[in-house]
């Protein structure tokens, strides 16, 4: 029996939407632009929202992987996705911010770490430029460990570890995190250099390795209290995160 296509119109509305970028592993379907308005510190500020979704199929024949997502169980799984705010294709000067998800700071308002703070800030930042794109990274949580891992180290932490020793002592690396896909949709987006909002020099590289031009590095420090000082302090002395003042590095 033949397999049943989908409605004309669903089809209609979605395959200009959708691109395909090829990966050594399979692809990434970016679908957008959506508008997306946004409260931001009080204001309604509108976006451009993209996500994305990696898959081992490679095609252009988009109703072939928009029939396997009822069944693929999504939900289970993250997917990443950014905002873009202005002309962020031509826009000479574009400032971007490579965002990991934090379940506990960017939600609840965590003061354990400065991750909510930096999403919004650096948003604002984004608004107040005139252009630029934040890319939200869903397989981030916890450096890469996963949240129920993370959850584990908080005890750890509440226990006399800091960030690096309990994720070394539940058997992770220090910071697993991985760029390459986010640094393929900015390729798909951006032509132009780019201004990366970031305190960690690991981004800096992963774009420079990327052969990403780079105009300049804005640092994003701030909502310092009892509760993270601790935590601020081991990005700086046991992760190298860069300080207020430090520039970014050209090696």
């Amino acid at each position: 029996m033949a397999e049943a296509k989908l409605d004309s119109k669903v089809m209609s509305l979605l395959e200009n939407k959708i691109q395909l970028i090829e990966t050594e592993k399979g692809a990434i379907y970016l679908v957008g632009p959506i508008k997306l308005p946004v409260n931001l510190y009080g204001e309604t500020v509108e976006f451009q929202w993209y996500c994305w979704l990696n898959c081992d199929t490679v095609t252009d024949n988009y109703e072939q992987i928009i029939k396997t997502l009822s069944s693929a169980n999504l939900a289970e799984h993250q997917q990443s996705s950014v905002l873009v705010y202005g002309d962020f294709a031509e826009n000479d000067e574009a400032l971007i911010r490579m965002h990991s998800i934090c379940h506990t700071g960017d939600i609840f308002g965590s003061k354990r770490c400065d991750c909510g703070f930096q999403l919004k800030q650096s948003m604002k930042m984004i608004v107040k430029h005139g252009t630029g794109a934040l890319f939200y990274l869903a397989n981030h949580e916890g450096r890469g460990i996963g949240l129920f891992s993370k959850a584990m180290a908080y005890i750890l932490q509440e226990n006399g570890f800091d960030t690096v020793e309990a994720n070394e002592g539940l058997g992770f690396v220090d910071d697993a995190r991985n760029y390459d896909d986010a640094i393929l949709v900015l390729k798909r987006l951006r032509k132009k250099p780019v201004t990366l909002i970031t305190n960690n020099p690991k981004k800096l590289a992963a774009l420079k390795d990327a052969g990403l031009p780079l105009n300049d590095r804005i640092p994003l420090w701030g909502d310092i209290s009892e509760y993270n000082e601790k935590y601020l302090q081991t990005k700086v002395n046991r992760s190298g995160h860069l300080r207020q003042n430090e520039g970014c590095p050209n090696d």
